[in-house]
């Protein structure tokens, strides 16, 4: 069995199989660790019953990312199984491999990617222009996790050695504000 754990937003999602949770918290670091818990026992699953986890690796919450990649990483070492990075491109691009991805950042501008067009920041204007060279945009809805099982499972197959890092395409806001 694959977990997959999303904290890339407010709030926490996981899948297993097909199964899915979200829950709505603005304290992810103390939820997490109980709702995935919880999640694993209503899904009638026991740690032990785990193959792989997969985790949302971005863009999103700076916090969230850090969070989440912390938690499955320990998770793969203390159950001595592989952890596998989805970033939210590879997941609505599983579903509409056709799209541009433009997902508002909440800063202003807007993380974008699509086939042919490698992950960056671009300005509201910037994504008018850009988005007319594919047969759709999406983005302004949250992606399906359900299309992240494939991803992982695609990825494993592979046998990636994809170190899981953060998804930062933009520098923080202690890096923007240094003062040297």
């Amino acid at each position: 069995m694959i977990l997959i754990i999303n904290t890339t937003s407010n709030g926490l999602e996981f899948l297993l199989d097909d199964k899915v949770k979200h829950i709505e918290t603005d304290k992810q670091s103390i939820a997490l660790p109980t709702e995935t818990e919880k999640f694993l026992t209503e899904c009638g699953a026991k740690w032990k019953d785990l193959t792989a986890i997969g985790v949302v690796v971005g863009p999103g919450s700076f916090t969230g990312i850090r969070l989440g990649i912390a938690y499955a990483k320990g998770l793969g070492l203390g159950l001595n199984i592989p952890v596998i990075p989805v970033n939210a491109f590879e997941i609505y691009l599983k579903e509409k491999p056709d799209a541009f991805v433009a997902i508002d950042s909440g800063r202003g501008d807007f993380f974008v990617a699509a086939n042919g067009l490698a992950p960056c920041t671009m300005s509201i204007e910037e994504v008018e222009v850009k988005q007319m060279e594919w047969a759709r945009t999406v983005g302004h809805r949250p992606f399906d996790i359900h299309y992240a099982l494939p991803i992982v499972k695609e990825k494993l197959e592979k046998g990636s050695d994809e170190p899981v890092v953060p998804m930062y395409l933009r520098p923080s806001y202690a890096e923007q504000n240094k003062k040297c």
